[in-house]
Parts: C-alpha cells; structure tokens; sequence
C-alpha cells in the first residue's frame, strides 16, 4: 500500500523508524523488535539509510523482509549523498524487485569529517530533485523531512517552508518531521505550512529520551530544543537509568496525547530499534482511545 493511501483512511496512524544496526551485529535482534512492534498494529516501518549510504545493502534487506516475511508496510530511506543518479536507479530497482515501493528522500548530512554537503558530479544538490528523480521513473509514494524548528543549515523557518514545499510540488505525498519535544514548534510549522499551500499529510516525529548523556548529541544531531522545565527534572536524576527513562515516557505520552487531540494524521516513533519503550508508550494512548 502506498503512503499516500495509508494517509487516506480518515484515521490517526502509528508508525516506526528502525536503524540497520552495525555490520557487526546479526539483524536478528532487530527483527525481533520489528515482531513486537508488529503487534502495535503500524502503518508502515521505515528503515534509515546510513550516513553517506553506509548500509545500503542492509537497509534494503531489512526493508524486503519487512514487507515480503513480516507482511508490514515498509518505507525505505534514500539520501544523495555520495551518490550519482546512475547510482540511485540501479537502487531504487532493486528496491522495485523487493517489491518496496514507498521511499523517504532525504538529501541527506554531510560525510563524517566534512562540515558542508558537496554533491557528486551526475547528483543532486537538493532533496526536490531526488523527488522529482522518483516521481518522473516510478508510480511510487514518496515521503519527505519536515523540520518545526528549521533544519540546522537554515533556521529561518519561513524561508526554510519554502524549501519543504518544493519538496511537496516536486511530488511528496507526506511530510515527517524532525523530532521536536515542545509541541509549540510544530503547531507554528503547521499553520506556516498550511499558509503556503502545503496540504500532504504532516507527521510529527516523536523521540522518546531514555538515556541522559544522549541529549547533547540529540541537540547537536536534530536543532531540537528541550523544554528547561524537562531538562531540570532530567538533570535532576541523570544518575538514574530508571527513572530517566521513567521520565521520557511519561513526557513521550503527555506529548503525543496533546498531538493526537490537535488532530495531526499519526505518529512517527524513533524507536531506536527499541520495542519495549515505544509499547509501553503506544498501550498507554490506546487506553486513552485516541489512537484508533
């Protein structure tokens, strides 16, 4: 089923973000998460592409097994980064023969080591044009990054609406965003958006924080901000797993409630290739009966 249709049912949708964890480490761990998430009744599950397309390889294969073993809708990322279009067809076919038809397209971050993003000769410079790559080779749905808070290379939010909505004429059916822990942000990208003409679908993305020494690289990653309030109960108890993780959840919860009644089409959960945490979460607002 393409994205664009799983947005269509007039209902509120939960879905997941994976990682291809290290070459080191055998998948199997990964897919028992994907199993115990399956029970959570998703959307889709989408499978990140390495920095630089580092794990290609395995995020194809996690994404076919997703679809054509575990029988769950699977979106699988796709960056230019170190990539010519060449390049990029021969991928997008062979997500095409594991019958994988729903791609994020991302531009994607500088190389490790680099601080600006550089194209290949025979790539793209802008995610609109890896859409527009898709979109004019195959009848697919295309997913694309939104960011409430501006993306860390433009954080003028007006300006970088402007990007994102090339983005969407260029032919994305959805829009995911960054993830953002004052939902403030977000209802201002919205309305922004919305004034623009922006009228795909806009997911927020939900990060739950369950490790403390964690934060500052989720700063530095995301151009995320944490509420003082959140982060002063955090400091509090940084010495303590549990109750870190306690307090994740339970603001993950209050966070995701307050979207849902603010009618946002679903969630998109960073899991982290965690399943425990995201149940616990996903239990708690079907209790609620707002997550239909």
């Amino acid at each position: 089923m393409f994205l664009r249709d799983i947005y269509n049912k007039n209902e509120q949708v939960i879905s997941f973000e994976v990682f291809p964890p290290n070459k080191n480490y055998n998948l199997e761990e990964l897919f028992t998460t994907i199993k115990e998430l399956k029970s959570l009744n998703p959307g889709y599950v989408s499978v990140t592409y390495g920095a630089g397309g580092g794990t290609r390889d395995r995020t194809v294969e996690i994404a076919s097994k997703i679809i054509n073993e575990l029988k769950l809708q699977s979106v699988a990322h796709l960056t230019c980064v170190n990539t010519t279009k060449d390049n990029l067809k021969k991928i997008l076919d062979l997500l095409k023969e594991n019958n994988i038809q729903n791609i994020l397209a991302l531009r994607g971050d500088p190389p490790v080591g680099q601080t600006n993003y550089t194209k290949e000769i025979g790539g793209f410079n802008y995610a609109f044009q890896l859409v527009e790559f898709i979109k004019k080779n195959y009848d697919w749905s295309i997913a694309v990054a939104g960011y409430p808070q501006g993306h860390q290379e433009n954080k003028n939010l007006d300006e970088d609406i402007n990007y994102l909505k090339m983005k969407v004429d260029s032919g994305a059916d959805v829009i995911i965003t960054q993830l953002f822990f004052d939902n403030d942000y977000f209802y201002k990208f919205r309305d922004i958006a919305l004034k623009k003409g922006i009228n795909v679908p806009i997911v927020p993305g939900i990060l739950p924080i369950l490790n403390f020494n964690a934060i500052n690289k989720i700063i530095s990653l995301s151009n995320a901000t944490i509420p003082d309030k959140l982060f002063k109960k955090l400091e509090k108890h940084q010495n303590s797993k549990e109750d870190i993780e306690k307090i994740g959840i339970e603001y993950a919860i209050e966070q995701a409630n307050d979207l849902l009644k603010n009618m946002v089409p679903g969630l998109h959960f960073y899991t982290m290739n965690k399943s425990k945490q995201t149940i616990e979460i996903v239990n708690a607002l079907n209790k609620g009966i707002l997550l239909k």
